[in-house]
């Protein structure tokens, strides 16, 4: 299994190979969303009311899911973002502030921490 760090690595060695380099950090935004856009085209079409025309080619949510992780890497690397370290404090602060939000599967509640 690849952790984050590497898959950050590996993506930009793949973008340093290219002259151009990253793109700006507003355009790789507008990609992202894009790229967001797209997924959840695919997640409507597998999962919700709207077909599919029979003019668009397959996708699968996994390849979407890919391009999004992809250029969120990009994005990260081009703001010098250790992704590792960003999903570790949002999960502190899940684990802190949403502990006892829903309602859990083990039966816990807020008072019972």
């Amino acid at each position: 299994m690849t952790d984050m760090k590497e898959m950050q690595k590996e993506v930009d060695e793949y973008i340093g190979q290219f002259k151009a380099g990253y793109f700006s950090p507003l355009g790789q935004l507008a990609r992202l969303t894009e790229e967001v856009g797209e997924l959840a085209r695919e997640v409507n079409h597998q999962y919700g009311e709207k077909q599919k025309k029979e003019t668009e080619a397959e996708k699968k949510v996994e390849e979407e899911l890919g391009d999004v992780l992809f250029v969120l890497i990009s994005l990260a690397n081009s703001l010098d973002i250790d992704l590792s370290e960003s999903f570790d404090g949002i999960m502190t602060k899940f684990h802190n502030r949403d502990a006892y939000r829903f309602e859990r599967t083990d039966g816990k509640q807020i008072d019972e921490r």
